[in-house]
């Protein structure tokens, strides 16, 4: 019998969100809580998404 797919082990650098029905919105205070930077990791890049005094949002690679 397979594993549920969120019970499986992870890869190091390797997510595997939970599988719903639709993408539920992610509230930018909750990624911003440690500061206003925040660190991506995708497909090997490393990209930063920033937020401005202004509330805006910047993502560089």
């Amino acid at each position: 019998m397979n594993a549920h797919p969120s019970t499986q082990s992870m890869t190091k650098n390797s997510y595997q969100p939970e599988l719903t029905s639709f993408n539920a919105p992610i509230d930018s205070n909750s990624l911003f809580k440690n500061g206003d930077v925040v660190f991506i990791l995708h497909k090997g890049e490393q990209y930063t998404l920033r937020r401005t005094r202004n509330g805006k949002l910047i993502l560089n690679k």
